[in-house]
């Protein structure tokens, strides 16, 4: 089962440790900053199903870090708890105000923040703003995003397909074809993060499909590297008599015999519509 994602952007280490041990062990995927601007660059690039946020940081408040999320493309549907010592009505409100999913005061109950977490991740999924493998957000964000990049200029759409996606499915089987669109995401992010701007979106619409808005300056040099890591990538879930062929041999000593391409990204590049 693919694991979800947790980031935890927490200053006191003992807290930061009880909840890097305890959602690791409950199957979570765990990463941790321990300050604002740390948090918000593990956001980007890791894009964590959840975030697990402090209000006191020692370089900035957990709020500006919540609302810088909020401000940026590619961040800003990430579902946000708060967790604080500081229980005042004007701290809630304000924590609330700027889209944060609940607000947990401490000390607190692990196992109520653990179902807090959980129910978080699923409203998002339920509500189809996440979709359930990848984390991602879905093609009714997808919709308001392009909206929103409308007001915008210097941006362009990628489309983005796994050629061989159905194919690899049907041969290895779902959880394996789970394990391919999470090295697909992967591959997206880190190559937003490297070569991308901090206002660039991704989403995914049906399996193995992902649409990409970018304001990098050479699209080019997004691309190439994203076609060539995901197909060395992909390899690796393939047995080895299929990457030594170099393809799917499907139906094998058949009249249906047939070769399939091992997957493989196919990335297609629209620009804005100018109004």
């Amino acid at each position: 089962m693919t694991k979800k994602r947790i980031l935890v952007v927490e200053d006191d280490m003992d807290v930061a440790e009880l909840l890097l041990m305890y959602f690791t062990a409950q199957g979570y995927e765990v990463f941790h900053a321990d300050t604002g601007q740390e948090g918000i660059r593990l956001a980007r690039a890791k894009l964590p199903n959840l975030i697990l946020l402090d209000v006191m940081l020692p370089d900035m408040e957990g709020f500006e870090v919540c609302l810088d999320l909020r401000q940026r493309n590619l961040t800003r549907y990430i579902p946000t708890i708060f967790l604080t010592q500081r229980d005042a009505r004007a701290d809630k409100v304000s924590g609330l105000q700027l889209g944060a999913d609940d607000y947990i005061t401490k000390p607190f109950d692990v196992e109520e923040l653990r179902l807090r977490v959980r129910g978080s991740i699923e409203r998002a999924t339920r509500d189809h703003l996440h979709e359930p493998i990848t984390g991602l957000p879905t093609s009714k964000l997808i919709e308001a995003m392009s909206e929103i990049l409308q007001e915008h200029a210097g941006w362009q759409r990628l489309d983005v397909r796994i050629v061989g996606y159905d194919v690899f499915r049907d041969a290895y089987g779902f959880l394996t074809a789970n394990d391919a669109l999470n090295v697909a995401v992967k591959v997206l992010i880190d190559g937003l993060t490297e070569w991308g701007t901090a206002d660039d979106f991704i989403g995914t619409g049906e399996r193995g499909e992902f649409t990409l808005f970018t304001f990098a300056a050479d699209v080019p040099a997004l691309i190439d590297p994203l076609k060539r890591t995901f197909a060395e990538r992909a390899q690796a879930l393939y047995r080895f008599t299929d990457v030594e062929r170099g393809y799917l041999l499907l139906d094998e000593g058949t009249p249906a015999e047939r070769q399939m391409p091992l997957m493989h990204f196919e990335i297609t590049v629209s620009q804005p519509s100018v109004s």
